[in-house]
């Protein structure tokens, strides 16, 4: 059994140091992603991109470029240098539209600016003054 996790002394035939580690992290993170996406997206039924799965997308991305650098990979490098890029911009146009809803004062539930009564309990929502964000 040693034989088929060990080969050679090194768990799954693959020697392992700190950037190692940093790559197969940022391969998991980044992966995790569609999971999070898939359970939201299933859970209210309609196509759903969280919040977290740009942060997930961030950290995965971000990781596995340290490790491109780290192997000096210029391939590997390109591919990461400028994901982040849309990913931030999303997490900015996903906090702004979060901060533009009107929170409902009966059941809680963020509700679209433009939205006079709230869709899930039917209350009136107050109207928004101009500047003002929930």
């Amino acid at each position: 059994m040693d034989s088929i996790f060990f080969p050679g002394g090194k768990f799954l035939g693959i020697e392992w140091h700190v950037w190692k580690l940093v790559g197969w992290l940022g391969n998991v993170v980044f992966f995790s992603r569609f999971i999070v996406q898939w359970h939201a997206t299933e859970k209210r039924k309609q196509v759903v991109v969280p919040q977290a799965f740009w942060w997930l997308s961030l950290s995965g991305s971000l990781l596995l470029l340290s490790y491109a650098f780290y192997r000096k990979d210029s391939v590997f490098i390109f591919a990461n240098l400028f994901s982040w890029i849309p990913y931030i911009r999303n997490l900015i146009i996903h906090r702004r539209h979060k901060e533009a809803h009107t929170l409902c004062p009966v059941c809680e539930v963020n509700c679209p600016p433009q939205a006079n009564f709230c869709a899930s309990c039917g209350a009136a929502l107050k109207a928004k003054t101009a500047g003002q964000t929930a």
